[in-house]
Formats: C-alpha cells, structure tokens, sequence
C-alpha cells in the first residue's frame, strides 16, 4: 500500500472550501437524550419539554442522512459536499472547544439551527504520512439567540502502513492525582448503541473485520465523541448541579474495545475548573480536556 499525497494543486483545491457554510434546522426531541441516558446507564427522569440537554448532547441532533447510495467504504457519506472532498482515507474527531450561554440553554421542545462555517484547511506531512486538518465552526441559536458556540477538528490520515509506528504514549499529566475516575467497557453493545444514536455508519467502531484488516488497528476504536461525553459525564455524577460553560477537549491515542478504560477528574482549587482526562488499561493518555464551570 502507498501513501496518497496531496499536491500543491490539490490542497489548493481543498482550500477553496474555507469559509464555506450550511444552515440546518432540527428539532431537539425526547427519545434520543433518553436513550443516551441508558446507554450511559445514568438513572435519569424521563427528559420532558423544557429540560436542559446535558453538554455534548447536542451531538445526538444534526445527524447526517445521506442515502445508502451516498456512503463511501468507510460507511461515512461520501467526500464533498459541505467538507471538502480529502482523498485520504482515515477520517478522526481530534477535537475540539465548545461554550455555552449559561442563561440560554438547548431544550428538549426546542427547534434549533445550526450555523457552521469551515474555517481553516491545513496540511502537513508526518512520519506516518500526510495528515490534513479541518476546522469547522458551529453556532446552535434557538428562539432567544445563541446558545452554544463550537469549534470541530478533524483530521483525516493516510492510509495505514506496514510497519507503522502507534503513537508515543503519554502519561497523564495529573496521573495519580484524580478526585474521581470511572472505569468503563467498551463493549459492542455500547459502540453499537452510541454509533446509532448518532448515526454514524463509519466502520471502524463496529466492523472489525474492516478495522483491522483495512484500516491497520487492533481492534474497534471507541468513538472520541463519546469519551469526550463521558468525560463530562463523570463531571455530572460528582457535581450534579454544576453548570458547565466552556469545555475543551483533543484525543491524543486511539482507545480500543480490546480492555476497560477509565475517565478521571480533578476540579481546582478554587472550584472554576475541572481537568478530565482518560486513559488506557496501561494507564497512557487517550484524551484530555478541561471544563469551565458558570
């Protein structure tokens, strides 16, 4: 297998997407912050009009509907469109920052529109290959206005190589320092239910076959959006009543179905901040984020 590469005529071709945007309307209902609530295992009252989607919730609406027609090998849609069409094969959520209007909260009940806008396409080649990054921004306004601000990395990869090197691990900055942790497996059940939550059809978190044997990993990838929900989950549990208004996040290692995980969490001292991060059964750092409390 060879490496796909993006030549100066083709990046600037991708680049013409920058400042590209889409307008879209959804309907904040009952059923999905419901199921996520079982499939968290959270014992939630039934959500009725007017409750507050937790954050990161938000990521259950907006889905993509592409027909089946639509959908490329890997069971995303196909390139292009609102994203510009990158040759490269693997496609990962890296990141991302997100703030809330504390005193404009998404509702169940609610109608919502989503403003996104690509504002940046960048590339860089790496050891393992070329890597490209876009960066997308999202506005959610209901009726009273803005409610949530995001900004979306993603990142898309070339395609696995013989040989190729997992990155370097990491050790928590804060190992051995958590005020709370949680261990989760991550198994089938709970992949499969968050992939159709969200409708995500990409491969690599329920076809092992195609994970392995196409994309080069050992096992089915854990969703990053979901440690990401998790994370903030963990959060919730200790401090229930707790308002978050701003969280940031990046996925640093893959995390794989393969062994139990686990989430921590550490508030400052002043109570302002929370830092969350995951890790492996190694103990090595799979993401890191750190919440802003109102």
């Amino acid at each position: 297998m060879t490496h796909t590469t993006i030549d100066p005529a083709a990046l600037a071709h991708l680049q013409t997407w920058h400042g590209k945007s889409e307008t879209l309307s959804d309907s904040f209902t009952a059923m999905p912050v419901a199921a996520l609530s079982a499939t968290l295992d959270r014992d939630d009252p039934e959500p009725a009009l007017g409750t507050a989607v937790p954050p990161l919730w938000h990521w259950l609406y907006f889905l993509p509907h592409a027909r089946a027609s639509e959908i490329g090998p890997d069971g995303h849609p196909k390139r292009g469109g609102f994203l510009p069409p990158v040759p490269l094969p693997r496609r990962m959520w890296a990141g991302g920052r997100l703030s809330w209007e504390p005193a404009n909260p998404l509702c169940v009940g609610q109608q919502v529109q989503r403003r996104s806008t690509i504002q940046s396409v960048s590339h860089k080649a790496g050891r393992s290959g070329e890597l490209l990054f876009v960066l997308v921004e999202h506005k959610y306004l209901n009726a009273h206005g803005l409610a949530l601000t995001e900004e979306h990395d993603i990142v898309y990869r070339s395609a696995a190589q013989p040989g190729e090197a997992a990155p370097a691990p990491q050790k928590p900055p804060l190992a051995g320092q958590a005020a709370w942790s949680r261990t989760i497996v991550p198994d089938d059940v709970l992949l499969f239910r968050y992939s159709a939550l969200t409708f995500n059809g990409h491969r690599i978190h329920y076809d092992r076959k195609y994970v392995t044997e196409v994309e080069g990993y050992p096992g089915l990838i854990v969703h990053g959006p979901l440690i990401a929900t998790l994370l903030l989950d963990l959060l919730r549990r200790q401090l229930p009543d707790a308002q978050v208004a701003r969280f940031e996040f990046r996925a640093v290692r893959p995390t794989f179905d393969l062994q139990p995980f686990s989430v921590h969490g550490k508030p400052s001292a002043d109570g302002k901040t929370v830092e969350l991060w995951a890790q492996d059964h190694e103990g090595w750092l799979t993401m890191q984020g750190q919440a802003t409390l109102a």
